[in-house]
């Protein structure tokens, strides 16, 4: 071959590379503006006064295509399908609980995101911030608004695999005293002292005490449900299998996603309740896998994001095991309850 040919294949290939860039540039960006415009037969979505405060009203991140995606918006507990009214607040993942919210947003860099944790107040106004090390993934308020938790990815962007680290931080709303990383608590696992390299948190709720929480412990390639003490800055282990917890209102029950075998490994979760009492598992009435960390509408009722056409749609089913999942609302994640 001639060194002539060698460079008209050399030129070539650039060329071709060139384009396949300039191609997906082009595609990224005509979809990113396709978001902007209002999709065909989706939910209404118009700007007003979105607070934290209420009664029977459900809060939430707008996913439907136009203006107002990403956005905090509200609609009535009792029409979750209904007409959104939209706050102008944008997030990532969002939590609220007595008047007190967690909004994990992304900071728009000329070559990367970065990302940050907003306290916000009843009005939505930003009482602190924290950065946030990594991608968003959970997001928690304490019953009584005094604490938020939030979970990043530090390393890979899914739970379904085994490649990914995580960093989880715990805020005292009132003081401004960060937590920034549940890996420095003391570990108690099967009745002794616990230490390992490869300990991974997330997922963190919280009790009404203002003390205690539960959330994932992952090591040595399995999960535990794991209870602590933000006094004695303490976690013990007491389920194994126990993925993305969620505590009911009574502080009675979690709901979390478990992995089954024989399910795919991009997909390998189903929803169940655990009995904090019995320590009984109920497996809940949605067939299919579930990544998410389930929020309780009521002590009977479970709500949880599964993919859309638009991003996500929430569902909801009986904490029972009973009846069938039925979708609530589409173009939905990150649901608050305000009751």
């Amino acid at each position: 071959m001639t060194v002539r040919s060698r460079i008209l294949i050399l030129v070539s290939a650039v060329a071709v590379l060139v384009a396949v860039g300039v191609a997906s540039v082009l595609h990224a960006s005509a979809r990113a503006e396709r978001r902007d415009h209002v999709q065909a037969g989706g939910p209404k979505v118009t700007s007003g006064t979105v607070t934290l405060t209420g009664h029977g009203r459900m809060v939430f991140r707008n996913m439907a295509w136009g203006p107002h995606r990403d956005e905090l918006t509200r609609v009535p507990e009792s029409d979750p399908a209904g007409a959104r009214t939209a706050s102008g607040v944008k997030c990532l993942r969002f939590y609220a609980a007595s008047g007190t919210g967690v909004c994990l947003q992304a900071v728009h860099g000329p070559v990367s995101d970065t990302y940050r944790a907003l306290i916000l107040d009843a009005r939505l106004h930003t009482r602190d911030r924290y950065d946030v090390p990594g991608i968003p993934s959970r997001a928690r308020v304490s019953p009584t608004g005094h604490f938020a938790a939030w979970t990043a990815f530090v390393g890979g962007d899914s739970y379904a695999g085994t490649n990914f680290s995580t960093r989880t931080a715990i805020a005292d709303t009132r003081t401004g005293e960060l937590i920034p990383s549940l890996e420095a608590f003391r570990i108690v696992k099967d009745g002794h002292p616990y230490r390992a390299t490869d300990v991974n948190f997330w997922g963190v709720t919280f009790a009404a005490d203002d003390r205690t929480f539960y959330a994932t412990l992952a090591t040595e390639g399995r999960t535990y449900l794991v209870r602590g003490d933000l006094r004695t800055r303490t976690v013990t282990a007491v389920h194994a299998n126990v993925e993305c917890p969620s505590l009911s209102p009574d502080g009675t029950r979690v709901a979390y996603k478990k992995r089954v075998k024989g399910l795919s490994k991009d997909a390998p979760w189903h929803l169940y309740v655990l009995d904090l009492r019995t320590m009984r598992e109920t497996a809940l009435a949605e067939p299919r896998s579930v990544d998410d960390q389930a929020v309780w509408k009521d002590a009977r009722t479970i709500v949880y994001a599964l993919p859309g056409d638009y991003g996500a749609d929430l569902y909801q089913v009986p904490a029972d095991g009973s009846g069938r999942a039925r979708r609530i609302s589409t173009a939905a994640v990150s649901p608050a309850y305000l009751p």
